[in-house]
């Protein structure tokens, strides 16, 4: 399992690992809970922008390098579209449930 306890976050709270690689992500959807954080881990050799314009969780996490990694929280219900502002054919899904 990708999910890491983290502790200093509130208890249960998960943090899910998404891989960037050949211009996708490595999963399509994603189930979380709120309070969970999702890392997004470029593994591509050029530069990813990972964002959202969702009403459950609005977010730019800018450009990174292979290698880099950003987080982001989710803290409501909804479902999450994330897109990558480089390569508009990367996309996927987070359901935030309760």
């Amino acid at each position: 399992s990708a999910c890491v306890i983290v502790a200093a976050t509130p208890a249960l709270a998960a943090e899910h690992v998404v891989v960037q690689k050949d211009k996708a992500f490595n999963v399509q959807k994603l189930k979380v809970k709120v309070g969970d954080s999702v890392k997004f881990v470029n593994d591509d050799p050029f530069s990813h922008n990972v964002f959202s314009l969702s009403d459950a969780k609005s977010f730019d996490l800018g450009t990174y390098p292979k290698g880099g990694a950003k987080s982001v929280t989710l803290d409501k219900p909804g479902v999450v579209e994330v897109e990558c502002a480089i390569h508009p054919d990367m996309r996927m899904t987070i359901e935030v449930a309760k």
